[in-house]
């Protein structure tokens, strides 16, 4: 009879219902555990999570630091870079002003050593020309000299004399040649 009791108490109880002091034990166990994760664990947890969440906004607050900052050495790197190309094109500008001054200048050094040369040409060729007209007015005179000798049939050795005969004659053939277009320079 004590077992058709009990089984009547057990088909009494609801399963869906616990029995109370086993409700009573589950409480208390919940109650400390839910103490002991509020009082120790849960602080912890709301710590980490702070940490990280700082790290992160931390971490983006610098990376915005640093892209400013990379931002303003892009923009510095650039107005540097634009300096010097400012700077070499002026220095390639001041290069082909100086390159086209010295080409001037040159041309002008060599023109005017032509000139000079030319000039020294001239003179030089002007001295031959007398030096030579002078050596033919002797050797002419020379000759007129020894044939008007040997026509006449007497010796004209008198230098004074000789030289004005000479003078004389080429003076007359100078002449001749003007009045006909050459001379005797030109002749040569």
């Amino acid at each position: 009879m004590i077992a058709l009791v009990q089984v009547a108490a057990e088909e009494e109880q609801n399963p869906l219902v616990p029995p109370i002091p086993e409700l009573v034990v589950g409480l208390l166990a919940f109650a400390i555990v839910f103490f002991f994760l509020w009082k120790k664990l849960l602080p912890n947890i709301n710590r980490v999570l702070e940490e990280r969440r700082e790290a992160i906004e931390g971490g983006i607050e610098k990376a915005e630091a640093a892209q400013l900052e990379a931002q303003q050495t892009l923009e510095q790197y650039k107005a540097q870079l634009a300096e010097a190309r400012h700077e070499a094109a002026r220095l390639r500008q001041e290069a082909q002003e100086q390159g086209a001054a010295l080409i001037a200048e040159m041309r002008a050094e060599g023109q005017r050593q032509r000139e000079e040369i030319i000039a020294a040409g001239h003179a030089q060729i002007e001295a031959d020309r007398r030096q030579a007209a002078q050596a033919l007015r002797q050797d002419v005179g020379k000759l007129a000299t020894d044939l008007a000798g040997k026509l006449v049939g007497e010796s004209l050795e008198d230098v004074a004399r000789q030289s004005r005969t000479i003078d004389r004659f080429l003076d007359e053939l100078e002449a001749k040649a003007e009045s006909s277009g050459t001379s005797l320079g030109a002749a040569r």
